[in-house]
């Protein structure tokens, strides 16, 4: 095995509790940066760099574009992964919906994506896997329910992460069915150029687009940019190629523990006993449900 074979193996290797780590990050980076710009705004000015630098990446390294019709299948998941997945998310937070509230919904997608699978891809779950996803959602209920027995949120906001939910589930099924083999890097440039196509115009009608540069501003900016919509979103497409989507979303039951702690580090945001038991609950669950493949 070659260096370049031996560091892709190390990559697919780590990709997984990485991937976690770095997506829980973007929960914090929204509450770093939200204070000094409108959401649709922030979105909108994230997906432009970040197509722009993948664009230019793709360009110098002359990586390969994809070909006829998959750039509609790429736009389509472009809009749904981050359009309206992160638009919603985003527009919640900003509301007043706590981080971790945000994580709790959207991790409930798992349930839903395993489910969809079993229609549209044909995939199958085991006993043992469905009693991990059983476990995953208990985890991640006890982990947040001290928040929302406090209140945090409002019914708006829950309803927009319930369209990111749906979002997130569709938009990992039709990746995995119609853009598997479409090139990572440029197909990626893609997706973030048709989302900043989706929510710029959204964002000149309905916001004001003003933006208080700070030094907080510019570093969630960058942060969300480079380690989130290079990084990160380059980590799920890795994983949704190599593994089932069932077992790609069951990750997402780490999300809302990984974004407490973060919480906890950055603001202060405190949690109790039965969230700690919340957060073993909820990796013992990942475990089960990642533990074979379907």
């Amino acid at each position: 095995m070659n260096v370049e074979e031996r560091a892709g193996a190390f990559l697919v290797t780590i990709a997984a509790p990485l991937f976690v780590v770095l997506w829980s990050t973007g929960f914090i980076g929204a509450k770093f940066g939200l204070p000094y710009a409108e959401p649709l705004t922030f979105l909108s000015l994230r997906f432009a760099i970040a197509s722009v630098a993948l664009a230019l990446w793709s360009l110098m390294s002359r990586s390969p574009w994809p070909r006829g019709g998959e750039w509609g299948h790429l736009m389509l998941v472009g809009v749904l992964l981050h359009g309206a997945y992160l638009g919603g998310v985003f527009v919640a937070i900003w509301l007043g919906v706590g981080a971790a509230v945000s994580a709790l919904v959207v991790s409930m997608h798992p349930i839903l994506t395993v489910l969809l699978a079993r229609w549209v891809l044909g995939e199958t779950m085991t006993r043992m896997q469905w009693f991990g996803l059983l476990l995953g959602i208990t985890g991640v209920l006890l982990v947040v329910g001290e928040k929302l027995g406090a209140g945090s949120g409002n019914m708006v906001g829950i309803g927009l992460c319930l369209m990111s939910l749906l979002s997130i589930s569709v938009a990992t099924l039709y990746q995995k069915r119609f853009c598997s083999t479409a090139p990572m890097r440029s197909g990626t440039a893609i997706q973030f150029a048709a989302a900043f196509a989706a929510l710029a115009p959204l964002a000149l009608w309905l916001e004001t687009n003003r933006i208080e540069w700070t030094g907080d501003f510019i570093f969630a900016l960058g942060w969300l940019v480079i380690v989130l919509s290079i990084g990160a979103i380059g980590l799920l497409m890795v994983l949704i190629r190599q593994d089932s989507a069932g077992r790609v979303a069951s990750l997402f039951f780490l999300i809302p523990p990984c974004t407490a702690l973060m919480s906890w580090a950055l603001f202060g945001e405190t949690f109790g006993i039965a969230a700690l038991a919340g957060i073993i609950i909820a990796v013992t669950g990942v475990a089960l449900v990642m533990r074979q493949r379907s």
